[in-house]
């Protein structure tokens, strides 16, 4: 197994651990009465975020590795570890809204709004441009943006919407 087949297993890992636990947290987060928010655009983040990985797959299983940007992207799983732990129950991948539950300000949310989002973008770039794959790189970055744009609204919206409720 090259090294760059490595490094997409452990990513390919994390994400499938990331989509179990964030399922178990919905699942008890609605069993809480929280609702969910702007479903409607989460099946294309889902195909997005797919089909970068499956793509980096099929064009950097055996690529040459950037090292110094493996490294800013080890950083950035370092960040995504602590934006979730920081969420703790209340991590997932849709807009889960808890009635009544104040908004978390501890972790990289002292610092930042959205801050796993701002990992994502970085993410979203660094690893295949660390296979050197530029274009791609650029493809899904712009693909990103326009998917995110939509969630941030769609976020901001449903926290604003809690926020009065309180």
């Amino acid at each position: 197994m090259s090294i760059a087949a490595l490094i997409l297993a452990l990513v390919t890992l994390q994400r499938l651990a990331e989509l179990v636990i964030a399922k178990r947290n919905t699942a008890a987060l609605m069993a809480r009465g929280a609702v969910e928010h702007a479903p409607g655009h989460y099946p294309a983040i889902v195909v997005m975020h797919g089909l970068w990985l499956i793509g980096l797959w099929l064009l950097a299983h055996d690529a040459t590795v950037s090292w110094p940007l493996i490294a800013v992207f080890a950083i950035l799983q370092a960040g995504r570890v602590w934006t979730i732990a920081s969420l703790g129950a209340r991590w997932t991948t849709r807009i889960i809204i808890l009635p009544g539950a104040a908004p978390i300000r501890t972790g990289p949310y002292r610092y930042l709004t959205h801050p796993n989002y701002w990992i994502v973008i970085g993410e979203i770039a660094i690893l295949p441009l660390a296979f050197g794959l530029p274009l791609y790189a650029l493809g899904f970055t712009v693909a990103n943006a326009i998917l995110l744009a939509i969630r941030i609204r769609a976020e901001n919206r449903a926290l604003a919407v809690a926020d009065h409720a309180a």
